[in-house]
């Protein structure tokens, strides 16, 4: 047996093994405006073949009203100066595509399963409504978050052995909140713009050197044509990744001032090639969320509602977007991302010992990080994502954060042995799994902030309150939510 395990990489197995045992938790459901918004294009666009939202938005009200929780129906039917818009006439739909995108698989594999099942004699509404098209996309969206923490295990193995890798992507899965939106809110955008980043990160690293002031920046032309696609599908995804670009562009303005010291001209026009090349189809493939833009808002731009949530400055005539509660967003008693998870304070300072390994990957991505805290800090009303489990803006750094821990922990490896490193993860798993249940069901006044008045206390107070409701969690996981 020990034979059979040498030399074999069972990385992969573990990850998947965790992600089917925590699979019989979930909760597939579509109930929460944001949710409603995503999905209303995949259902809207299959099924009525327009971009009117009135019925979905009227369906999924309905059910709200119904549970005394008219969030829905206020978010999204309510009229306001901007809704419906006023040159299209259209209803507000504040979301981008890509999960719509990303769904579509599973929602035509569900419509045909609801065909065959009902010529078989079911009774099944082939409306887009039913049970098998709502837990077809939350299944995709757990499916993606899957092959994310595939991806992520794979880059953390270029840099650490198998055992710092493993525990460091199951450690961060399981102690931030992407492990509430892969199980509880699947129907949300951030499992997909997980994925499609790690999928970014996985192309882009094809073929790079470990130093920039040693490598010269180039890919073959494929590797461009694959990255311009997938940075499209971030951006249609969540708008917000793509200040993730800025990895690339940083290494490819270090490219540039590299090859023009060394008067590197071949190289130069070789540079230029390729990153016309991902800029060209980078925007052809950002052409569906354009067109729908338009078709909505009357303009090539997302909604002035989201725009209006944005901070900016004017320096004489230029409005400079700045970012005042960047630090917030890390560190406030209440809703920072470091409190939160506080994990995330070893996979920020694992960074510096990524830098010791590969120096210029490690800055490009905190770079890429801190791009993601500024943006966020710039959403002066709602940077704070009250309502929301945890902070949610952050789940598509997950492979920032790998990287960086897996670092650390292969450094703390062979000073502690792999026993303590198991113990201090599944501490800040422990702490998750606590507030995960607190906002939930047991101190549900979470849900506008972390509260750290008897905290401790709570948390302590988790198992019990977890056997208590025992059968709920296993068999009737709606009694613990709304809208369900």
């Amino acid at each position: 047996m020990r034979t059979f395990f040498a030399g074999r990489d069972l990385g992969p197995l573990v990850i998947v093994l965790v992600f089917l045992i925590l699979l019989p938790f979930s909760l597939p459901r579509i109930a929460l405006s944001d949710e409603v918004q995503y999905y209303a294009y995949l259902r809207s666009f299959y099924f009525d073949r327009d971009l009117d939202f009135y019925n979905e938005y009227q369906h999924f009200a309905d059910i709200g009203l119904k549970n005394n929780d008219a969030a829905v129906s206020n978010a999204l039917l309510r009229p306001d100066d901007a809704n419906p818009n006023p040159v299209t006439g259209k209803l507000r739909n504040v979301a981008p595509i890509g999960s719509a995108l990303l769904w579509a698989p599973g929602f035509v594999v569900a419509d045909l399963w609801v065909q065959i099942a009902n010529a078989g004699g079911a009774a099944i509404p082939r409306d887009g409504y039913s049970q098998p098209y709502i837990v077809a996309v939350c299944l995709m969206s757990a499916l993606y978050s899957l092959l994310g923490l595939l991806l992520t295990y794979r880059l953390a193995r270029i840099y650490t052995g198998q055992l710092p890798a493993l525990i460091a992507t199951i450690a961060v899965f399981l102690s931030t909140p992407l492990v509430f939106y892969t199980y509880l809110a699947m129907a949300w955008s951030h499992a997909n713009g997980f994925f499609l980043f790690t999928l970014f990160l996985t192309i882009w690293m094809r073929g790079r050197e470990g130093n920039l002031g040693l490598g010269d920046g180039q890919r073959h032309w494929s590797v461009w044509l694959a990255l311009g696609v997938v940075a499209g599908l971030m951006v249609m995804t969540r708008e917000q990744l793509g200040l993730l670009l800025l990895i690339p562009a940083v290494e490819a303005l270090a490219a540039y001032i590299g090859a023009l010291r060394r008067r590197q001209w071949s190289l130069l026009r070789r540079l230029f090639a390729g990153h016309l090349l991902f800029l060209a189809v980078f925007v052809v493939s950002l052409t569906p969320q354009l067109a729908t833009y338009w078709v909505l808002n009357g303009r090539i731009g997302p909604s002035s509602t989201v725009g209006g949530k944005l901070a900016f400055v004017q320096l004489g005539p230029l409005p400079i977007l700045v970012s005042p509660r960047f630090w917030d967003t890390l560190i406030h008693p209440a809703h920072g991302a470091l409190l939160w998870s506080p994990i995330l304070f070893l996979a920020l300072a694992g960074l510096a010992w990524l830098f010791r390994r590969d120096g210029p990957l490690a800055l490009l991505l905190l770079i890429g990080f801190l791009g993601q805290v500024y943006i966020n800090g710039a959403f002066g009303t709602t940077w704070h994502l009250s309502g929301s489990f945890g902070f949610r803006r952050l789940i598509e750094c997950t492979p920032i954060f790998v990287l960086g821990l897996s670092a650390l922990l292969a450094w703390l490896q062979p000073r502690l042995g792999w026993k303590p490193l198991v113990v201090g993860a599944a501490l800040f798993v422990a702490w998750n799994v606590g507030l995960i249940a607190q906002w939930t069901f047991v101190r549900t006044e979470l849900r506008r902030g972390l509260i750290w008045d008897d905290m401790l206390w709570y948390q302590l107070q988790v198992p019990l309150q977890i056997l208590s409701r025992l059968g709920d969690i296993l068999f009737d996981r709606c009694r613990l939510t709304t809208n369900c």
